[in-house]
């Protein structure tokens, strides 16, 4: 069981993270996600609230040089189903489970991004809550060792999740040149009373154990389970 906390606090670089899961009381559906940035485009950039999700924008857009893979919007909202992503793959899962796809057939007709010698993966994950039950699935399209020739797709599925316990999965394992992906299971993680007692604590621990310079925009919701309601919370560094 990894503590989340812990390992944020000693990967300077895990690139974007997606965090879910279910409250220590079993009441919620826990997520969080976040974005890093080592050049000064990626930093330039604010979560805002775009409906029943959030999307990027430019923290000065004067200084923003490419838009392409640093706006999009990372959350939205299907039905009983919340949709989060580092990339705009958000929008090629809400378009194909709109049309009866599921989430892993959703994501087939995309990879990784094209942004070598990196490559990054990207994650997705979808939670959704109906009825007072809850599952959660978590994607990582990534390349074959750096090999732009060759996509590995894996999908985690987790159904009635444990109470107490999450899923995290990030883009990179760490800095580096190029930046290594991330590899294997999504890391099984622990919540205990106090860390999921409620959305403030929750994402102030997150948020304080993210690397200082890298770290640039969190978000974060609880879902009751029973009854649908969300409480979501906004964090950036650009204020």
């Amino acid at each position: 069981m990894t503590d989340i906390e812990k390992k944020l606090q000693t990967t300077s670089y895990p690139g974007r993270g997606i965090l879910l899961g279910r409250s220590a009381d079993a009441g919620k559906a826990v997520i969080a996600y976040f974005i890093m940035g080592r050049s000064a485009n990626s930093r330039n950039r604010i979560f805002v609230e775009d409906g029943e999700g959030i999307r990027t924008q430019a923290f000065d857009p004067a200084k923003m040089e490419d838009p392409s893979l640093i706006i999009y919007a990372p959350v939205r909202v299907l039905g009983s189903t919340t949709i989060v992503t580092n990339g705009d793959q958000t929008d090629t899962i809400f378009d194909g489970m709109e049309k009866g796809l599921t989430f892993e057939q959703s994501l087939r007709c995309r990879t990784f991004e094209p942004d070598g010698p990196n490559f990054t993966p990207r994650i997705s994950g979808i939670v959704d809550v109906k009825d007072g039950a809850m599952s959660y699935s978590i994607s990582i399209l990534k390349s074959a060792c750096g090999d732009p020739e060759s996509v590995l797709r894996y999908t985690f599925d987790y159904e009635n999740p444990k109470k107490g316990e999450g899923r995290f999965i990030s883009t990179y394992q760490g800095d580096g040149n190029p930046l290594p992906s991330f590899e294997g299971e999504p890391f099984r993680t622990a919540f205990d009373e106090s860390f999921t007692a409620d959305i403030d604590t929750f994402t102030s621990r997150i948020w304080n154990a993210l690397d200082n310079d890298n770290k640039v925009s969190l978000f974060t919701r609880f879902i009751d389970c029973s009854t649908g309601a969300c409480e979501s919370r906004i964090v950036n560094k650009n204020v």
